[in-house]
């Protein structure tokens, strides 16, 4: 009976998720009404479904342009059939994968209107740094934590371990403020 309810909770939540999150078309999805406003560019994870690491784009920001919010790598996650996947830390991705460059040259060649058509037009992202910055010249340095304030955000890429992802499945990713757990946001995203 408790799994039970435990798993209507889920249920419940991703309903509420699901609901506040818009599909901007071409594997992007925002969500504008969390204190944490957050826009997703799925675009790369859906095309190659089949590697041992998924790649999200993450874009986010303050809902309130007064309240500065600082996020670090163990505050996003992802959430798949009701398990919650934490990003893996920067040297295992370094060790065990070798396609960041082939990620970065598709994300390139991927359309951004979605990501345009939202929130996103109206703020700042700064270049300063990156939670899995590629191993490239002009690359941004590795960051372990991000700051929103005003109109600035952050936006960075995530890399989460592919539970065999297939088309159609949806995830939730969720952003939690490192020092103040109650300011939170999620998108629901779908493969």
């Amino acid at each position: 009976m408790k799994s039970f309810k435990i798993v209507f909770a889920l249920l419940v939540l991703s309903v509420g998720v699901f609901a506040q999150t818009k599909d901007l078309g071409l594997g992007a999805f925002a969500n504008d009404k969390d204190p944490i406003m957050l826009a997703v560019d799925a675009g790369v994870a859906s095309w190659v479904l089949g590697s041992p690491y998924v790649m999200f784009v993450v874009y986010m920001a303050s809902n309130d342009q007064k309240q500065d919010i600082a996020v670090n790598r163990k505050g996003v996650t992802l959430v798949f059939n009701g398990q919650e996947y934490q990003m893996p830390p920067f040297k295992e991705l370094r060790k065990n994968y070798g396609a960041e460059i082939r990620d970065i040259n598709l994300l390139r060649h991927l359309g951004k209107e979605g990501i345009a058509s939202s929130w996103v037009r109206f703020y700042k992202f700064p270049n300063e740094g990156d939670f899995f910055p590629p191993l490239t010249v002009r690359a941004r340095i590795k960051a372990d934590e991000g700051s929103m304030s005003g109109f600035y955000g952050f936006v960075t890429k995530c890399y989460f371990k592919n539970p065999c992802f297939k088309k159609g499945n949806k995830l939730v990713i969720r952003v939690t403020a490192k020092n103040k757990p109650e300011l939170k946001g999620e998108v629901a995203v779908v493969l």
